[in-house]
């Protein structure tokens, strides 16, 4: 593990905030000083590449809390005695302790929006934790990871039934798992108030996206048509979508632009408004939303 610098923070110093412990010294370390601030044990071992991970991300979090919780480290090679009596079977392996004793944990390397919701929850930061929640939904919303983008997004909702990110974070999970009539009614359940908001918006624009797809065709099917015939604009503008579908952005958006170009007035400017759909599904930060409203920009005022 690498040795910390020490740092100021509001909370003290780091040598306050993070420190090695010992067998010896975990009573003095750890239990007593859980009873001021809660203190997380992170049980590692040099051997342990997973460790190296979530140390950095561990240590980070802490100084982020500036004083509101601590972080002691112990290795288990060295001292195997307290993790053999508190059960830990592998590592990385993090508890929190408070008023001297563990009250919540977690097993191996989480990314830093995880590790940083649950010190948010141990230390009572209910709009941190909110927001770290639903950071590592989307996150996982993006990584393909939809049962625990899911899950991350209820438990968002079990506290603030209103959440218009949450509500609609969730209903793109049931649009990829192809549960549209789920989707749209946990898109009902904004509130009125909420219903242009940007997270909405996208979520809708992607419902929208997902109803045209089955209409679409074959990907291959209408690639073999367009090479037959490669100014029917309806087969460039049906494979964007199908492409889109499949996840392949960059492919939808050379189609849809090569339609701009080329055939900007067919079906009533069909391919840019169609882009612009696009763009309000996937995001306004979306990388490919960035680089077509780019590419989009250059055609039209060129």
């Amino acid at each position: 593990m690498s040795v910390d610098t020490p740092i100021l923070n509001q909370g003290g110093t780091d040598a306050d905030l993070i420190k090695n412990t010992t067998t010896k010294d975990f009573m003095r370390d750890v239990v007593e000083a859980s009873r001021e601030v809660p203190v997380l044990v992170d049980f590692w071992a040099p051997w342990c590449g997973p460790c190296k991970q979530l140390t950095p991300i561990l240590e980070k979090a802490v100084r982020a809390a500036k004083g509101a919780v601590r972080l002691v480290k112990l290795n288990i090679d060295e001292n195997p005695q307290i993790p053999g009596q508190m059960g830990v079977q592998s590592i990385p392996a993090v508890f929190a302790f408070q008023d001297g004793k563990p009250v919540d944990g977690f097993m191996g390397a989480l990314p830093e929006s995880r590790v940083n919701a649950f010190i948010a929850r141990l230390i009572g930061d209910t709009a941190g934790d909110t927001a770290a929640n639903l950071e590592a939904a989307e996150a996982a919303l993006a990584a393909g990871d939809v049962n625990s983008a899911a899950q991350m997004f209820g438990e968002v909702l079990q506290d603030d039934r209103e959440n218009a990110q949450s509500l609609a974070g969730l209903a793109k999970c049931y649009i990829k798992t192809g549960d549209l009539a789920r989707a749209e009614q946990t898109l009902a359940l904004v509130p009125p108030a909420k219903a242009d908001s940007a997270p909405v918006a996208s979520a809708r624009a992607a419902l929208e996206l997902a109803r045209k797809a089955p209409a679409t065709g074959d990907i291959e099917a209408l690639r073999a048509k367009l090479a037959a015939d490669p100014k029917d604009p309806q087969a460039r503008f049906d494979l964007a979508l199908a492409l889109n579908a499949k996840g392949d952005r960059s492919g939808a958006l050379d189609e849809l632009l090569v339609l701009v170009a080329k055939n900007r007035a067919w079906n009533d400017d069909a391919a840019r408004k169609q882009l612009l759909q696009l763009f309000d599904a996937w995001g306004p930060s979306d990388a490919s939303t960035i680089a077509g409203r780019q590419r989009l920009s250059s055609l039209l005022f060129a």
